[in-house]
């Protein structure tokens, strides 16, 4: 029997946004499916740090039941899709992404209450659902343990996961990996501060990733073997209207806070590539990083800012459809590239 092709190595970079992860869980379906991706490492900030430890505890799970690798890689696969499907179909029964606090939806007096009431007020308790599921989705003990050396499969049968978080104190941009990566951890990356208190970690408090890595590109360049990135984007980084609303208007700043610490990575990863190609660095210590992106914003035309929060199956699935053909057609046309060249141009930042 003929052996199979062998994988090609890829790292994962997650952007978050809310409920528009979806369109994240459709990408990572597709490529899943697909099987023929060894994903060295996945990056991911918010919702991108939530759909990252779905696929890490399928793969952590298929670990701990084969001892062969392929087995363990089409198992990884197979269960990394069942988690994905098995979370978002639970925020999808939550319905609102801001349990608790009252919505623009909802309440049209929700922004002017943002402005005068902290968390501290609105929600004394902490109370946040989306923990409690993704403690009953996510075991982070099977996680720790495969990535120990615990599992029966080799170690290169687990993606290594890192999850970024903004630390209050310094502002800086801080990544949790391998023992610390926890249930606090991920919610701390998706702590947006207007709407949840800080989440606490060892006597430090952090907020959302996204104002200091949305995804942080670093951890895949430093800790992992792959050159090649995948940015999977959903906050677009170009907008050709003019924002007049104050919606609007809050959703670009958003927008462009959001993107700031991505730009800057993108333009010194472009940087060190220029300097290797004309020979001023040492190829021996500087790794020559190969970027590749799917852009979220052409699938996410239409969606406003308050889309973001809101959570309803029908959007969840909708975008999660748009997220598999985003990925298949990035597959169709960009295969062949992966190992080769870059496909984002990052003096540009055009693909």
């Amino acid at each position: 029997m003929p052996k199979p092709p062998p994988l090609t190595p890829l790292n994962l970079a997650l952007q978050g946004g809310g409920s528009h992860g979806a369109l994240t869980w459709g990408v990572l379906d597709a490529l899943l499916e697909d099987g023929k991706w060894c994903l060295d490492g996945i990056s991911g900030t918010s919702a991108g740090a939530m759909n990252a430890m779905a696929v890490a505890h399928g793969f952590a799970q298929a670990a701990l039941q084969h001892t062969d690798a392929q087995d363990a890689h089409a198992a990884g696969c197979a269960q990394a899709r069942k988690t994905l499907a098995r979370f978002w179909e639970g925020v999808g029964t939550l319905g609102s992404l801001m349990w608790g606090v009252p919505t623009g939806n909802a309440n049209p007096w929700a922004a002017v209450m943002a402005q005068w009431f902290s968390p501290y007020q609105t929600n004394p308790l902490g109370i946040n659902p989306l923990r409690s599921l993704l403690e009953r989705e996510i075991d982070f003990s099977a996680i720790a343990a495969v990535q120990k050396g615990k599992g029966k499969a080799p170690l290169s049968a687990m993606p290594k996961v890192f999850v970024c978080a903004t630390n209050v104190r310094t502002g800086r941009g801080e990544i949790f990996s391998g023992s610390r990566l926890s249930a606090d951890a991920v919610m701390a990356s998706a702590c947006l501060p207007l709407v949840f208190k800080a989440v606490e970690i060892k006597g430090d408090y952090y907020w959302d990733g996204g104002y200091s890595g949305n995804p942080a590109l670093y951890p895949l360049i430093y800790q992992t073997n792959a050159c090649d990135i995948l940015l999977v984007q959903i906050n677009p980084i170009e907008h050709t209207d003019l924002p007049d609303t104050a919606a609007e208007i809050m959703d670009r700043i958003n927008e462009v806070t959001f993107n700031a610490s991505l730009l800057g990575e993108l333009r010194a990863i472009d940087f060190v590539r220029r300097l290797l190609a004309q020979g001023k660095l040492d190829p021996g210590r500087y790794k020559s990083v190969r970027m590749h992106r799917i852009d979220g914003g052409a699938a996410l035309h239409g969606y406003g800012p308050d889309t973001k929060m809101r959570a309803d199956i029908v959007q969840l699935t909708t975008l999660f459809a748009r997220g598999r053909d985003a990925a298949r057609q990035w597959m169709s046309d960009h295969r062949a590239d992966v190992g080769v060249q870059s496909t984002l141009h990052l003096g540009e930042n055009r693909s």
